[in-house]
């Protein structure tokens, strides 16, 4: 009897541990799935959307050759002076105060840029890319609300648009003239033909060609679309119509090619030889519009005092290769054949390289 009773005692006791234990395992093992379940569901949450916003938020600056000492506080704090705005972004000359550097930053809408995962491999693209008529990349930064910022260095003597449109007599100096187009041709030239992959300028214009205190041109904004959506990409077209550059046969940006780009080429020689803007907006009748239409016009009826600005053959330059009109009819001839309608019968860059440099002979 008295061993029954213990039995009972001793077997009630186990029990009521077993039954203790079990319920503190099974709390343990709950409270280690639900906090295994927590960190796992953290990074994953809303994967498909959350994932991808974090990465548009991260903060960062890609340097390049040039650019390795800048930081971000240098580029976000630099106090500059708007020099214009697109519709895709707004360009400042901006000082570096630490290091006492004046740049161009060009500032890129949130709303108008690819997502920066895609632009990227366009960007390292880009920044490497250095020849001495190109203004080069040298920074570029993303910022947390996916605001971007281009770093270039800072050209000090405005752009071609400009100096045309002053009309100083330097505009119409034959060895100026000729070497801001060599320096532009050969900008151009390094971008289709001297890189492993031909990039495309897409938007090739006289305010898109800066020059320095002895005129010597720099190429800049190339591949620039590469970073943009397209929308932007469309309003880049659409503003390059207006202004007078666009090639006949291009209607969407992502079309853009070598021969737009020899198309834009040539009304930029025009613009140099003539003295006159892109695009007349009182000429009468309409397809005057346009100064490639309105250079085969004066062809036709033999206005050839129209091809070239008179002040060239005034202004000679007493060099070793003085200017005849000889030579500006060559000029005028290779910038109306970059501007044939026909993206076909439109000379490559290496022929216009070739026939610029025969006529400086």
């Amino acid at each position: 009897m008295g061993f029954s009773r213990t039995a009972k005692i001793v077997v009630s006791v186990l029990s009521a541990t077993l039954a203790t234990v079990v319920i503190v395992v099974g709390i343990c093992i709950v409270n280690f799935v639900r906090k295994r379940k927590g960190r796992n569901e953290l990074p994953q949450k809303r994967s498909s959307g959350r994932k991808e916003e974090y990465e548009e938020e991260t903060e960062d600056l890609y340097s390049f050759p040039g650019g390795e000492n800048l930081t971000i506080p240098d580029i976000l704090e630099a106090p500059g002076e708007v020099l214009w705005k697109s519709s895709y972004g707004t360009l400042y000359k901006a000082t570096i105060e630490r290091l006492n550097l004046v740049v161009l930053l060009r500032f890129l809408r949130p709303t108008c840029t690819g997502r920066l995962k895609e632009i990227l491999p366009a960007i390292q693209m880009l920044g490497f890319v250095r020849q001495p008529n190109l203004v080069p990349l040298q920074a570029f930064y993303a910022g947390p609300r996916g605001e971007k910022l281009i770093v270039y260095p800072f050209v000090s003597h405005g752009n071609l648009a400009q100096f045309i449109r002053d009309g100083n007599g330097e505009s119409h100096n034959w060895a100026v003239i000729y070497r801001i187009a060599l320096g532009i041709v050969k900008g151009l030239d390094h971008l289709h033909c001297g890189l492993r992959f031909s990039i495309i300028h897409g938007n090739l214009k006289s305010k898109n060609i800066l020059l320095d205190e002895i005129h010597e041109p720099y190429v800049s904004d190339f591949g620039l679309h590469h970073l943009l959506n397209s929308s932007a990409d469309q309003e880049m077209v659409d503003v390059s119509a207006a202004q007078g550059y666009k090639a006949p046969e291009l209607m969407k940006m992502n079309e853009a090619s070598k021969e737009s780009d020899i198309y834009s080429l040539g009304v930029i020689l025009l613009e140099l030889i003539t003295g006159k803007g892109p695009i007349d907006r009182n000429a009468s009748p309409n397809p005057d519009l346009y100064l490639p239409n309105s250079m085969r016009n004066a062809i036709l009826e033999h206005r050839i005092s129209d091809v070239f600005h008179p002040n060239i053959l005034i202004n000679r330059s007493y060099d070793q290769n003085p200017i005849t009109e000889e030579r500006l009819l060559m000029f005028f001839q290779l910038a109306m054949a970059c501007c044939s309608p026909s993206p076909a019968l439109r000379p490559d860059i290496k022929q216009v390289l070739r026939k610029l440099e025969e006529i400086g002979q």
